[in-house]
C-alpha cells in the first residue's frame, strides 16, 4: 500500500467547463470568489478553502489526451488537483502510484501552463492530476492577495 494519500493534501478541486468565460462569470459574480489566474481555457480562484479551478474540456483533451467526452446534462463533472513542490515530485509520484496499480492517461509530461503533470481516473472515471509548477512559477496571475 502507498502512503501518498496521508501526505499530499488535495490542493486544487477542478471543475471541467464548456465555456470558461460563463463558468467564470458564475463563481465570481455568484459565489464572490477571487479571481487567482487565467489563461487559455483555463482559470482558477481563491475562495475560503482549497483552489477552486475551471477548465474547458477541450483545452484539457487537445493538451493532454484526457477524454474529451462530454458527459449529459445532469451528471456532475470534477478534476481533483494535488500540487506537489517540484516536477521531480510528480514524476516519483507518478511511479509510486503506478507500482500501486494505479493506470495513468500518459506518464508525467510538461505542458504549455508552466506546469509538470499528469493524469488518472478512479474506477468511476473521476478525473485526478497530480502537477507541479516549473521554474518561474504559474502563468496568469492576477491577483497576489
Amino acid at each position: 500500500m502507498t502512503a501518498f494519500a496521508q501526505i499530499n493534501p488535495i490542493t486544487d478541486i477542478c471543475f471541467l467547463v464548456e465555456d470558461i468565460e460563463r463558468a467564470s462569470a458564475f463563481y465570481v459574480e455568484r459565489l464572490g470568489f477571487r479571481p487567482r489566474r487565467r489563461a487559455l481555457g483555463f482559470a482558477d480562484f481563491k475562495g475560503a478553502g482549497v483552489t477552486l479551478a475551471l477548465w474547458e474540456i477541450a483545452h484539457i483533451a487537445e493538451n493532454t489526451g484526457v477524454s474529451s467526452r462530454r458527459a449529459p446534462p445532469g451528471v456532475h463533472k470534477a478534476c481533483a488537483a494535488i500540487e506537489l513542490a517540484s516536477p521531480e515530485q510528480v514524476d516519483a509520484a507518478y511511479a509510486e502510484l503506478k507500482a500501486a496499480g494505479v493506470l495513468f492517461h500518459a506518464p508525467p509530461q510538461n505542458y504549455v501552463w508552466n506546469a509538470r503533470c499528469c493524469y488518472f481516473a478512479d474506477p468511476d472515471d473521476n478525473l485526478w492530476e497530480i502537477y507541479a509548477w516549473s521554474e518561474g512559477g504559474p502563468v496568469g496571475d492576477i491577483d497576489s492577495r
